[in-house]
C-alpha cells in the first residue's frame, strides 16, 4: 500500500509560479513511475505530466509542456511539479498518482495506469 500527500497549492496571478510537492509513504517509491493529474471543476481528470520510476523519463500533456516540470527524490520519496507562466486555465485540484507495478522504465498518461492517488491540493490561478 502507497500512502500520497500532496502540497504547496494555492492562489497565484495569471503567469505566477507554485511548486507542487508529493510525498509517498513506503520503501517501494524509487521502484514506481508516478504522474500528475489535475480536474478542474466540471472536467473529466487530465493527465500532467509523468516520471518514470529512476527519474530518467518524463512525459507531459501539450498544455503544459515547456511551462511544468516533474521531478522526484528517491532519496526523500517525494515528486515535485514546478509550475511556471500559469495561466487561469490551470486552476485545478492536482492530484498524484503511484502506478502499482514496480521496476519500470516507462511513463504512463492514463489515468487508469495509476493505483495509488492522492487526495489533492487545490491551485487557483487569477486573471
Amino acid at each position: 500500500q502507497v500512502q500520497l500527500v500532496e502540497s504547496g497549492g494555492g492562489l497565484v496571478q495569471a503567469g505566477g509560479s507554485l511548486r507542487l510537492s508529493c510525498a509517498a509513504s513506503g520503501r517501494t517509491f524509487s521502484s514506481r513511475a508516478m504522474g500528475w493529474f489535475r480536474q478542474a471543476p466540471g472536467k473529466e481528470r487530465e493527465f500532467v505530466a509523468t516520471i518514470s520510476s529512476a527519474g530518467g523519463n518524463t512525459y507531459y500533456a501539450d498544455s503544459v509542456k515547456g511551462r511544468f516540470t516533474i521531478s522526484r527524490d528517491n532519496a526523500k520519496n517525494t515528486v515535485d511539479l514546478a509550475m511556471n507562466s500559469l495561466e487561469p486555465e490551470d486552476t485545478a485540484v492536482y492530484y498524484c498518482a503511484a502506478r502499482q507495478a514496480l521496476y519500470d522504465t516507462r511513463t504512463y498518461s492514463r489515468s487508469n495506469d495509476y493505483a495509488y492517488w492522492g487526495q489533492g491540493t487545490q491551485v487557483t490561478v487569477s486573471s
